[in-house]
């Protein structure tokens, strides 16, 4: 394909009294490239351009994208430290009223070190966000483990995406979102993407997906709902929400039954296969349709063109990783290409569409409650040596591995936590089984929300903290391919807002660890630290300084020094990252989701999002274009559904499962099955669908089961059949649920 074909040179003009600040959009794991439009005079941002030479998207945004530099200037910022007096108005956004920022650290400090003197270290934990730079993922561990020293510290990419990382980790000793450059995609002969709405959730990748049918290639597209992505498929595979890994099982079964297995480089590069082999065996096409409601010829028909095609590419998102058993689904469809041989090397392998800008850098730095700097695990002794040489603490001085952020709330319901320093997250929201979560939020002794705007949860804080949007700050972020790239700072903060690093520091010196944190006086110092933290690990960013990354358009990891250009493909040399150099194939028996439908509950809920919101919507929702294109949630119902239950489109009914229960408008579309009802998941209080989702977890990753639950429409006006929401032995499933 000629290179002009995507790649036009578009000359951004800038106006008399501007200037134009080139950065990356702040949503998704894509991470667009933006111009942002400044007013020299007020140094204020007024509006944004695309950046076609950004290689990733070439110029192209979505709706999110072009309206994301309004969230800056936004009336609902916060401009200066809250504090509530009042503790009985928790959960509410009554009773804050503006302090400085002495008496707010003063207040923190103060009843921080209170709250360890008498209950422990261990009684506060830390729960943090991966919409921040890389920089200031790194500084909130190390504030956690030296400036709290505190074990309990867990991000809410626990939610999004730690299956993937489980699973990538199991399979090949590393965790990178791709292992190939997203340039790569348009020029492979065969897409597989499961459990992805790519064209609302990631839209800037489909010029490429389309590219790939205009050349002759394939689409497989397995989703249980007829998304915008798999309307276009050659193969839709509309499979039962919580069946991925039957599906996944069956493709490798059909892929070694038809003769697609490359014999030499499972030999010579694999593990598992034969223990891998007597797993799938019994996932014939028949057997699998009776698990997931896939035809058997569609299933035939798309292993036989992923099998035929000379390159393809596996692509999955929360789909199929928020479930009970995500890991394994990560897994059972990385046995795909490693079966076939189509990996290491370009234009084939597997990846992950990361939700969270700072998904993939996020997790590799500290903020997950067994890992540190670079990937390393905080369980290995030679690991914590090298990031306490960095931090100027003794090993024995290191806490020891948390738990996941559910059973962090889990732990703050028996009193073993009993204060919670929140930045840049929305569990209220975001997390599964939100009574509950809500619940123990408002109990805590005490919370300390560090936000830019005033969010669900920072309505059960005692004191909020004013952060900065990602334009007012700089520092680095990985997008989805692994690619490190620049946030640049456009504008000064708003009102006192400060970046969470310079409040880590600040509150750092006021516990009394400032040695630790004082001379972390700009965001490059934290970068430089960052670098070094991450030195000899996995993950290692230490050759990826900010020069490079402007020079390349980005840098690879790992990225070992200033000589190394970064590794846009991984296992080139075939060499895994397990000890004997190989990737395992991994044999994974069948589980069925952990609450199936049944006469009380007959239908399955799943959940997603939309093109014009983002995560919990704490920001997309005060954005007037995009709350006026999608100003409420719906429940998507199937026509012959509908009609079942006697309801029209846009009437009103309530949603109900064994957890809770909604009010939502239905949306009545032939794009969904009968016996599933979607809902998105963006919007907050009693519109959250996530007081209805189930708290289950991966026992590898601790994700929980956000994709699936049994659920129940009742028509409003109309008594339920069997009386009140059933409730009995909910708490007794719930409990059994979350230790599966």
């Amino acid at each position: 394909m000629p290179k002009d074909k995507f790649f036009k040179v578009i000359e951004n003009k800038v106006h008399p009294g501007e200037k134009l600040v080139p950065t990356h959009c702040s949503y998704c794991g894509m991470q667009c490239g933006m111009n942002l439009r400044v007013d020299t005079k007020s140094n204020t941002i007024i509006g944004v351009e695309p950046r076609y030479d950004w290689p990733v998207t070439l110029g192209k945004m979505c709706p999110k994208g072009v309206t994301a530099y309004q969230q800056t200037n936004h009336p609902d910022r916060i401009l200066k430290p809250l504090i509530r007096d009042n503790p009985a108005l928790k959960g509410t956004k009554e009773g804050f009223r503006e302090a400085s920022w002495d008496e707010a650290y003063d207040l923190i400090a103060r009843r921080f070190k209170e709250m360890q003197a008498q209950y422990g270290k261990d009684s506060l934990s830390v729960f943090s966000g991966v919409s921040m730079t890389n920089e200031k993922c790194y500084l909130t561990g190390k504030f956690a483990r030296v400036a709290l020293q505190t074990r309990y510290i867990d991000y809410n990419g626990r939610f999004c995406m730690s299956s993937a990382a489980a699973g990538f980790l199991r399979t090949f000793g590393v965790d990178r979102g791709s292992t190939l450059p997203w340039t790569d995609l348009h020029e492979t002969d065969c897409l597989f993407i499961a459990g992805s709405n790519t064209a609302e959730c990631h839209p800037t990748s489909m010029f490429r997906v389309w590219e790939v049918q205009s050349r002759g290639g394939y689409l497989i597209v397995a989703d249980p709902r007829e998304t915008p992505l798999a309307r276009r498929a050659d193969i839709h595979l509309d499979l039962r929400p919580g069946t991925d890994l039957a599906l996944a099982n069956c493709m490798v079964n059909l892929l070694i039954q038809g003769g697609y297995a490359d014999e030499d480089f499972i030999r010579e590069h694999t593990g598992g296969f034969e223990e891998m082999v007597e797993v799938v065996k019994e996932f014939t096409p028949e057997y699998t349709s009776e698990i997931t409601g896939v035809a058997p010829e569609k299933l035939i028909r798309a292993a036989e063109i992923y099998g035929k095609a000379p390159e393809a590419v596996v692509l999955f998102a929360r789909g199929i990783e928020q479930q009970h058993k995500g890991a394994d689904n990560v897994s059972g469809y990385t046995n795909m290409p490693l079966v076939t041989g189509k990996i290491g090397r370009p234009k084939s392998g597997v990846a992950t569409f990361t939700g969270q800008g700072n998904g993939q850098g996020g997790r590799e730095h500290g903020q997950k409650s067994d890992l540190l700097p670079g990937y390393r695990k905080i369980t290995n002794p030679k690991h914590v040596e090298e990031v306490c040489k960095v931090w100027g603490i003794t090993p024995e001085e290191m806490p020891q591995p948390g738990v996941s952020a559910y059973e962090m709330f889990e732990l703050m319901e028996q009193k073993t936590i009993r204060g919670l320093y929140l930045l840049c997250s929305n569990p209220a929201v975001s997390a599964p089984n939100l009574n509950f979560v809500r619940k123990v939020l408002k109990g805590l002794d005490f919370m300390v929300c560090s936000d830019m705007y005033l969010s669900e949860s920072a309505e059960f804080a005692d004191v909020v903290l004013p952060s900065v949007t990602w334009s007012e700050d700089e520092g680095t972020v990985t997008n989805l391919e692994g690619r490190i790239i620049k946030i640049n700072k456009a504008q000064e903060p708003l009102g006192e807002s400060k970046p969470d690093w310079q409040i880590a520091v600040e509150l750092a010196e006021r516990l009394g660890r400032g040695k630790y944190f004082s001379h972390l006086k700009t965001a490059s110092d934290v970068a430089d630290e960052f670098r070094l933290a991450s030195k000899g690990g996995y993950a290692d960013y230490y050759g990826a300084t900010w020069d490079k990354i402007e020079k390349q358009d980005g840098v690879f990891w790992p990225c070992k020094d200033e000589n190394d250009p970064g590794t846009p493909h991984m296992f080139l040399d075939k060499k895994f990252y397990h000890p004997d150099g190989k990737a395992k194939l991994c044999a994974l028996p069948y589980r069925p989701p952990a609450e199936e439908p049944d006469e009380t509950y007959p239908l399955r809920l799943t959940t997603g999002r939309v093109v014009y919101h983002y995560l919990s919507g704490n920001q997309t929702r005060r954005i007037p274009f995009l709350l006026d294109m999608c100003p409420e949630p719906y429940v998507e119902v199937h026509p012959e559904t509908a009609a079942k239950y006697e309801i029209e489109h846009e009437e009103r009914v309530r949603l109900r499962t064994r957890r809770g229960e909604c009010i939502y408008k239905v949306k009545i579309t032939e794009a969904i099955r009968k016996d599933t009802v979607f809902v998105p998941y963006h919007f907050g209080h009693e519109d959250s669908v996530n007081l209805l989702t189930i708290p289950a977890l991966d026992p590898m990753s601790r994700m929980p089961e956000f994709k699936v639950c049994a659920a129940e429409i009742d028509k409003l006006g109309v008594e339920r059949p069997n009386g009140q929401a059933d409730t009995a032995g909910s708490k007794k499933a719930e409990k059994e649920a979350v230790h599966l």
